[in-house]
């Protein structure tokens, strides 16, 4: 199943989410910001991203520059601060199988799982 880290206050993730079940696909949703988040957890989502934990922070949080000093950190660093502050993970996320997309804008959602070759439902 399809997993879709998902924050309701925001609007780009209530639009790929509303995009994804028009179109029928169904996903397990995640309220990452309620939910525990694990160091580990975080390290998988970049691993299926293809990115360096620190690309999942989101850069427009005024709290990214509370950071300097991990400024070159390794992953596990980064992946202990987005556990902790859960608010800066990049969002939202879809996750099939080994591979994820940050889903901005909302539309690409459904183009990369076409482009993936993934079944819709």
């Amino acid at each position: 199943m399809k997993q879709y880290y998902h924050n309701p206050q925001c609007s780009k993730s209530r639009e790929a989410l509303a995009l994804l079940q028009e179109a029928g696909v169904d996903v397990q949703i995640i309220l990452y910001l309620e939910q525990v988040l694990t160091p580990e957890t975080v390290l998988s989502l970049a691993k299926a991203l293809g990115q360096p934990v620190s690309a999942l922070v989101r850069a427009s949080q005024d709290e990214h520059e509370s950071w300097p000093h991990l400024q070159d950190a390794d992953d596990v660093a980064w992946a202990n601060v987005l556990a902790e502050h859960r608010h800066l993970l990049q969002r939202p996320i879809l996750v099939c199988g080994e591979d994820a997309v940050i889903c901005r804008p909302p539309s690409l959602a459904l183009s990369w799982l076409a482009e993936q070759g993934h079944e819709q439902a």
